[in-house]
């Protein structure tokens, strides 16, 4: 027994052995006959198609029968009479239809080509089963393709989605005998065919559902075959852009099918929108694998047999007429019950009489024009959502650009109000010292207007002079004073117009640290400044007074000579105190120079621990980057290396090829030069007549068979030659044992 007898399932049989009659008047009335064809038949063919349809009669005239038997119980007499000639009309009935495909195989050209209407009818009611191999090849030109003699050097390829193939194996057609198992021969067949599809045709590689079909083209031929007609589907049949990634074909079927169950059935195309019940939840697995994983391989089979023939088309007629036989019950479902009816009930309705579901999907209303207009609708809406698409990305790319300016734009504004409070608060210190000098200044214009009063008051005209070049020699020192810090509030001024300048382009962090120590080392210079103004203003106020109170003694000058001589010993004492003042002023110049110098030196100190750290990266990033240069010198000294060594090899090995050439070459030249000469005496021996006929012409013939052994021993370094060429360059190459097909057609071998 072969595999395809154990695999035969009941139902794969013609439908005119069905019990079912009004299928099959159905099939075989007016608008189904093949009498419109009749003017093209043979006589044979005639009489053998009334055979048929008489057994048919006789097949639904037995089946009545038998019922009403059953129903009424009469005698046993009649029903074993009945049943005796149902089994003779059944083997009567299969012996035709054996005959009959057997005779459209072996004039398949003249049956497409003639009788193409008869020939839809015959598939319409099913292929026999032991045909059903080589017609399927048939059907779509795949007996002879040249993609069969690249199969088994595919094979020994490897592919990038042999992990993919392997993982999905197992989940195709899990419960039937020829699948079940692990590394089992249906398995590794269809791993075989997957893999070599794959390796073909890159841009579809594998997916999912294609193993159904394979698997099915499996259980009816070799694996050869079977990759020849699954690659004709593919090209032909829409499969390829149905399991191409993006499966555009599959949503242009799933909108067709929307369209004809809109129209056909909008009740229940409404009731399937009100539950968000989508199309593509029920109808994309009917694509994908031809109802292979919604129907019984029986009732599959017979689908794909007229797949086969006339393509997509059925895949909607069928899906619609189930939509249709089951309106009602799903009507009353909701979302989740009708998601188990598609599952549960649906699949196993036409069991028993799949030739309903065939005349249920023939009376769906199907327009090829219209499904032409639909895909050219569905074409227009999905370039317009392209361009939509291409919009929203170009859009996003704006936006995203957008935000990164925004977010460099806050970090700026963050930097420039940092600046600015800086600012603010360097204008502030510098307010408070303006105010400092103008006091300050003020205090100094008192004094001069006190001393030019003492001097217009004072009477003593040598205490006069001298007290007013003292004080003269103090106004100069604190004019100096004013001097210096009108110059500093003029530098400092000017760098608040420079760091006012620098705010406008935003500064580095490096900037920000100096100008902050900067910062810091001026704070530091104005606090001694303010210091040292203020202990001028206590002196210049101790001045005054000691000045008050020499002018409340200066009424006195007539005093006696003691009293004179201690006016001028405090005389002497004021100008010791005035001297000391001086001293004491440039002694805080002094310490304040010292303190700019510190601050000076410190930010230089920063500087340099900066540039240290800097140049410690630099030399570190130089040591990691002279180490990387030496390790890549030795990788590519090493590969020139290798190179070299391979270089070698392969011209002593040209070399050796070449001399072995010479060699042949020159005892080919040997065998010819002595095979011209045997002939050179041949020729003299026959014109000089010096023997005999006889003896002449076993002469020739020894002469013959010497220059034959010549030449074979001329071709035999000669093959010998090339073969060590072609080891040489084919070198481990191997050829990997064919699998065994797992079906071989009986008596229908090409």
């Amino acid at each position: 027994m072969n595999i395809p007898e154990i695999l035969s399932l009941p139902g794969m049989a013609s439908p005119a052995l069905s019990p079912d009659s009004s299928s099959h008047e159905a099939l075989s009335g007016p608008a189904c006959s093949p009498t419109s064809d009749s003017e093209n038949l043979s006589p044979d063919e005639l009489e053998l198609l009334a055979k048929l349809e008489e057994q048919n009669r006789l097949l639904e005239a037995d089946s009545k029968s038998m019922r009403s038997m059953n129903g009424s119980r009469r005698n046993s007499g009649s029903s074993l009479v009945s049943s005796s000639s149902a089994s003779s009309n059944l083997s009567h009935l299969e012996e035709d239809t054996w005959i009959l495909w057997g005779r459209i195989v072996n004039e398949w050209e003249e049956w497409r080509r003639k009788k193409e209407k008869l020939l839809k009818e015959l598939i319409r009611k099913g292929i026999p089963h032991h045909f059903r191999a080589i017609v399927w090849q048939l059907l779509c030109s795949a007996t002879d393709m040249p993609v069969k003699n690249q199969y088994s050097e595919l094979l020994k390829m490897s592919s990038p989605c042999e992990k993919l193939i392997r993982r999905d194996i197992a989940r195709t057609y899990p419960e039937h005998e020829f699948f079940k198992g692990q590394d089992s021969l249906g398995q590794e067949v269809l791993f075989n065919v997957m893999k070599a599809y794959s390796l073909v045709d890159r841009e579809v590689g594998y997916c999912q559902g294609s193993a159904f079909i394979v698997g099915l083209l499996l259980m009816q031929m070799p694996e050869e075959e079977a990759f020849c007609v699954f690659v004709r589907l593919m090209q032909e049949y829409r499969l390829r852009e149905l399991f191409k990634p993006s499966m555009a074909e599959l949503g242009l079927c799933i909108y067709q099918f929307e369209y004809m169950l809109q129209e056909q059935l909008p009740d229940l195309n409404i009731h399937f929108r009100s539950q968000s019940f989508h199309t593509s939840m029920y109808a994309s697995s009917w694509f994908l694998t031809l109802f292979l994983t919604t129907f019984p391989l029986p009732i599959a089979t017979r689908v794909f047999d007229i797949f086969m023939y006339e393509g997509l088309e059925i895949v909607f007629r069928v899906g619609l007429a189930l939509l249709q036989v089951n309106q009602m019950e799903l009507m009353q479902l909701d979302m989740e019950g009708m998601s188990q009816y598609f599952q549960k009930v649906i699949p196993h309705q036409f069991d028993s009489c799949p030739d309903k579901l065939i005349l249920k999907a023939y009376q769906v209303k199907y327009n090829p024009k219209k499904m032409k207009r639909l895909e050219k609708e569905y074409a227009a809406i999905k370039n317009k959502e392209m361009e939509e698409q291409i919009e929203i990305k170009r859009l996003r790319t704006e936006n995203r650009l957008l935000k990164q300016r925004i977010e460099t734009l806050e970090k700026g504004q963050v930097t420039r109000a940092q600046e600015a409070e800086e600012n603010y608060v360097i204008k502030r210190e510098l307010a408070v010292v303006k105010q400092q000098c103008s006091s300050a200044t003020e205090n100094l214009q008192k004094a001069q207007s006190t001393i030019r009063q003492l001097q217009e008051q004072q009477d003593n005209p040598r205490l006069t002079e001298e007290f007013v070049a003292h004080l003269e020699t103090e106004l100069e020192q604190s004019r100096m004073r004013e001097t210096e810090t009108l110059s500093a509030l003029r530098e400092m001024q000017d760098k608040v117009l420079d760091m006012e300048k620098r705010n406008n382009s935003l500064p580095d962090e490096n900037n920000v640290a100096r100008l902050q120590e900067e910062l810091k080392g001026l704070k530091l210079r104005e606090s001694e400044a303010v210091a040292s103004l203020r202990e001028l203003k206590l002196q210049v106020q101790e001045l005054t007074d000691s000045w008050q109170a020499h002018l409340s003694r200066g009424g006195r000058w007539k005093e006696s000579p003691r009293k004179l001589a201690l006016s001028d010993l405090q005389d002497e004492l004021m100008t010791v105190r005035l001297r000391e003042a001086h001293a004491l002023a440039e002694g805080r110049e002094l310490r304040q120079r010292v303190v700019e110098l510190e601050t000076q030196d410190q930010i230089h100190r920063n500087l340099l621990n900066r540039v240290e750290a800097e140049s410690a990266g630099l030399q570190e990033k130089l040591h990691y980057l002279v180490a990387q240069n030496k390790g890549l010198q030795t990788q590519l000294s090493e590969s020139k290396r290798k190179h070299a060594e391979a270089e070698c090899k392969s011209k002593e090995e040209v070399m050796a090829v070449r001399l072995r050439e010479a060699d042949s070459m020159a005892a080919v030249a040997e065998m010819r030069q002595r095979i011209a000469e045997l002939e050179i005496q041949r020729e003299e021996g026959m014109i000089q007549g010096q023997l005999n006929h006889s003896d002449s012409s076993q002469y020739i013939r020894e002469l013959k068979d010497q220059i034959d052994e010549l030449k074979a021993e001329s071709l035999s370094p000669w093959a010998g030659w090339q073969l060590d060429r072609g080891d040489a360059l084919h070198a481990g190459t191997c050829r990997l044992p064919q699998a065994t097909p797992p079906y071989q057609s009986p008596g229908f071998g090409y």
